[in-house]
C-alpha cells in the first residue's frame, strides 16, 4: 500500500528511474547548449569587467546560500512517511530563513564594495537577495515533486527557467548594456521555476506550528549543510583571491574559463542525482543492487562527458578564441589547465549521491574539510603566478584528491574503491591518451577551424571507445551504452534499479 500522498506510486521504482534518467539528460543536453550559448553569447555583448564584477558578487551569495537550506529538502526526499506537518514546519523554516539572509546580503553589501575596492558591487549584492528568497519559497515544493519522482514535469521547468534567464540577458542588454543584465538572467531562473514548482506541486502550507520528532529532520540536512559549507571554500575562494590581488581583468578571464568548462560537468553530473539519490537509497539494504545500479551509470557519465573534455582541453587555443571571440584570447592557457581538473570531475562529483543514500551525512562533512583544506592550499600556493597559476594548482591538487576520495568511499557501504577502479580505469586512460593525441595531432589536422575541432571530436571519441575495448569493464559499459539506443531505451533503462 502506498505510503501516504507525497510518495510516488508503489512499485513505480524501476520505471521511474529509467525513464527519469533519460529525461533528466535530455534536459540536461538542452541545459548545457544554452549555458554554452549562454557564454558565447553575452561574451561577445558584454565585456570582461562586466563578467568580472559579477564574478565578484558570486562568491558572497554562493556562501549565503550555503544556509538557506540547510539539507532540509534532502531531507524531505529521504524520510519515509513523510506528512503534511513535518514539511509544513521545513517550508517555513526555509522561507524565514531566507528572508533573514536576504536582509544580511543587504547589510553586508558596502562591506564586499569595499573589501574589492569597486563600488558598483554593493548595489549587485544587494539586489541577489531577491534570488534567497525565491529560493526559499519553492524549496519544499521542488522536494516534493522529486519525490514523487515527476521528472518530467522537473525537466521542462528546468528547461524553460533556463531559456528564459537567457532570453532575459540577451534582451536586458538593449536596455542596459552592462552587468545588470547578468542579473536580470539570473533573478529570471531563480523566479520561474519557484512559480512552476507551486503551479505542479498538490501542496500548500498552513500556518506555522510546532512538530514534534522534527528534530531527526534536521540532523540529518546539517551533515549535508555542513559539507556544503566546507564546499564552498573549495569552490569559491579562487574567485575571491584572483578578484582581490589581481582584479576584474584577470577574474574575468578565470570565471568564463572556468564556466566554460567545469560548469557545463557539474551540470551533467548534479541533476542525475534528483533520479540517483532517491533510486540508491531505496537500495542501501541490498548491497548487490546498490552497486550494479550505481556502477551502470557512472561509466556510462564518463563516456558521454569525458572524450568532450579531452577534445575541448587539447584544442583550447583554437576554441576560446572561435567561440568568445579574440578578446578572450587570453582564457585558452586558463582553460588548458582546468581541463585537467575536468579531466576527474565527472568521476568525483557523483560521490555526493553515495555519501548521501547511505546515511553518511557526518562521513559527506568530513571529506568536505579535506577537500576544502587541500583546494585552499592550492589557490594560495598558484596565486602568486596570477589566475593561470591558480587553475594549474587546482587540477593538480584534483589528481592528488582522487585516490584518498574513493578509498574513503569504499571504507564503508556496499562500494569499494576496487569497484571504481575497475569500472573508471577505460575511460579516464582513454580521455588522456585522447588528450595527448590530439595535441600531438594538431599540426595534422585541416586548416579550416570548424574542420578541425569537428576533427578532433571525433579523434577523441574513437580513441577513448577503442581504449575501453581493450578492458573487460570497458566492454561491459560500452554494451550498456547500446542498450540505451532509442528503439532499446524503454526496456534498458529500468535495469539501473534492477
Amino acid at each position: 500500500m502506498q505510503a501516504n500522498a507525497f510518495d510516488p506510486p508503489e512499485g513505480s521504482l524501476r520505471r521511474s528511474v529509467g525513464r527519469g534518467a533519460i529525461i533528466t539528460a535530455l534536459a540536461q543536453s538542452v541545459r548545457v547548449a544554452t549555458q554554452i550559448v549562454s557564454v558565447i553569447v553575452l561574451s561577445r555583448l558584454l565585456s570582461p569587467q562586466d563578467f568580472g564584477v559579477v564574478a565578484m558578487c558570486a562568491p558572497v551569495l554562493a556562501f549565503i546560500a550555503l544556509f538557506q537550506d540547510f539539507g532540509l529538502t534532502q531531507a524531505t526526499i529521504q524520510k519515509s512517511g513523510i506528512r503534511h506537518e513535518e514539511i509544513n514546519y521545513l517550508f517555513w523554516v526555509n522561507v524565514a530563513v531566507s528572508t533573514l539572509l536576504a536582509c544580511v546580503l543587504a547589510g553586508s553589501a558596502p562591506l564586499v564594495a569595499a573589501f574589492y575596492g569597486e563600488p558598483r558591487v554593493a548595489g549587485l549584492v544587494a539586489a541577489l537577495g531577491l534570488q534567497i528568497i525565491a529560493y526559499g519559497l519553492g524549496a519544499q515544493h521542488l522536494a516534493l515533486l522529486t519525490r514523487r519522482m515527476q521528472f518530467g514535469r522537473l525537466a521542462i521547468i528546468d528547461v524553460a527557467s533556463a531559456v528564459a534567464g537567457l532570453v532575459v540577458s540577451i534582451a536586458w542588454t538593449f536596455i542596459d548594456r552592462s552587468y545588470w543584465a547578468l542579473f536580470a538572467g539570473t533573478l529570471t531562473t531563480a523566479v520561474l521555476p519557484t512559480l512552476c514548482f507551486w503551479a505542479n506541486s498538490r501542496w500548500r502550507p498552513s500556518l506555522p506550528r510546532k512538530v514534534d520528532g522534527i528534530s531527526d529532520l534536521i540532523n540529518f540536512g546539517a551533515g549535508i549543510t555542513g559539507f556544503n559549507f566546507t564546499n564552498f571554500f573549495a569552490r569559491n575562494l579562487d574567485n575571491v583571491l584572483i578578484g582581490k590581488y589581481w582584479g576584474e581583468a584577470q577574474l574575468g578571464l578565470y570565471d568564463r574559463a572556468y564556466k566554460l568548462l567545469l560548469f557545463p560537468l557539474s551540470q551533467i553530473t548534479n541533476p542525475l542525482s534528483k533520479v540517483m539519490v532517491p533510486a540508491l537509497s531505496r537500495l542501501k539494504d541490498e548491497p548487490d543492487r546498490y552497486r550494479s545500479a550505481y556502477l551502470r551509470v557512472m561509466p556510462l557519465i564518463l563516456l558521454v562527458a569525458l572524450p568532450g573534455v579531452a577534445f575541448a582541453t587539447a584544442m583550447s587555443d583554437l576554441l576560446i578564441p572561435f567561440v568568445l571571440g579574440e578578446q578572450w584570447r587570453q582564457s585558452s592557457n586558463i582553460f588548458l589547465a582546468l581541463g585537467f581538473a575536468g579531466l576527474l570531475q565527472p568521476l568525483n562529483n557523483p560521490a555526493g549521491w553515495l555519501f548521501i543514500s547511505q546515511g553518511r551525512s557526518g562521513d559527506f562533512m568530513r571529506w568536505g574539510i579535506i577537500a576544502a583544506v587541500t583546494s585552499v592550499l592550492a589557490f594560495l600556493v598558484g596565486l602568486p603566478y596570477g589566475a593561470l597559476g591558480v587553475a594549474i594548482a587546482y587540477a593538480i591538487s584534483e589528481y592528488l584528491k582522487t585516490p584518498f576520495l574513493w578509498l574513503y568511499i569504499g571504507k564503508t557501504g556496499p562500494l569499494r574503491a576496487s569497484h571504481m577502479l575497475r569500472a573508471a580505469t577505460p575511460f579516464v586512460l582513454g580521455a588522456h591518451l585522447a588528450l595527448a593525441a590530439i595535441w600531438f595531432a594538431k599540426p595534422l589536422l585541416p586548416q579550416q577551424h570548424i574542420v578541425a575541432m569537428a576533427s578532433a571530436v571525433v579523434l577523441s571519441y574513437m580513441i577513448t571507445i577503442v581504449t575501453a575495448l581493450a578492458f573487460a569493464s570497458g566492454r561491459e559499459a560500452l554494451r550498456e551504452a547500446l542498450k540505451l539506443l532509442p528503439a532499446r531505451a524503454p526496456a534498458a533503462a529500468p535495469s539501473e534499479a534492477k
